[in-house]
């Protein structure tokens, strides 16, 4: 199997590391990876944010939804979604330009989870395992203040690093929805109530709507997912035009 290709079909969420310490070299690997990405216009609507400082992981660990494995990441990004650099620069011209607006917010965001997958596929490369977390989102004013973010840059998304355990290279991967559940010619189904209960979830043998139920508490209707909605909106007032 091509080697780009085995690298996205075997990578999976790690959360649990070794001792060992990512090198210099691997770090700006990773980095130089992400900036390269494809990015709306060549714009690089995104800024991506080093976090060294052990006080901030520990802290990011308790506002992004109390996840203690992130202090202990040795490599911790940001990637904001950024219009502010692009503003500033039209600005600078004298180009009089209108304010940024959410067609502008969502292209950023684009193109900061496009550049973090970079960085997710150029890790599994590497041997080092990463882990998404979309929680970074939550508590935006929170952030805002903590990470010295402007108007017009958002949060979109951290990524946590390391070497995995023994325990999280042999724990098996999620199962994805097949392929014809995903994937649909020219427009969009008419899901059956049977198609969506066989396809929707990986539920492991069990109970479609126990199961459901669980994942809708525990995800969809929980705590951080309403917080999340609220930040992002609490965001997107910068973005009105």
């Amino acid at each position: 199997m091509n080697e780009i290709i085995k690298c996205l079909t075997e990578r999976k969420s790690i959360r649990s590391y070794t001792d060992q310490e990512i090198s210099p070299d691997c770090k700006e690997l990773i980095l130089r990876a992400a900036m390269e990405a494809p990015t709306a216009g060549n714009q690089q609507l995104y800024t991506i944010l080093d976090i060294t400082s052990q006080d901030l992981k520990d802290r990011l660990a308790v506002t992004c939804d109390n996840q203690p494995f992130i202090a202990k990441g040795k490599i911790v990004l940001i990637f904001c979604a950024d219009f502010q650099k692009w503003y500033q620069a039209f600005t600078l011209a004298g180009c009089s330009p209108r304010r940024p607006g959410p067609g502008d917010f969502l292209l950023a965001v684009e193109d900061a989870a496009i550049a973090a997958q970079n960085a997710v596929t150029a890790a599994e490369g590497l041997g080092i395992g990463s882990c998404y977390i979309g929680d970074i989102m939550e508590n935006y004013e929170i952030h805002k203040e903590l990470l010295g973010l402007p108007e017009f840059v958002f949060p979109a998304l951290m990524l946590v690093f390391g070497y995995p355990t023994v325990q999280q290279k042999e724990r098996e991967k999620p199962k994805r929805a097949p392929l014809d559940f995903i994937v649909h010619e020219n427009t969009y189904p008419q899901f059956s109530q049977e198609e969506i209960r066989q396809n929707i979830a990986d539920l492991k043998g069990e109970d479609f709507d126990s199961w459901m139920e669980r994942f809708c508490k525990r995800k969809y209707q929980a705590d951080f997912s309403l917080e999340m909605s609220r930040s992002v909106a609490a965001a997107l007032k910068n973005f009105q035009q």
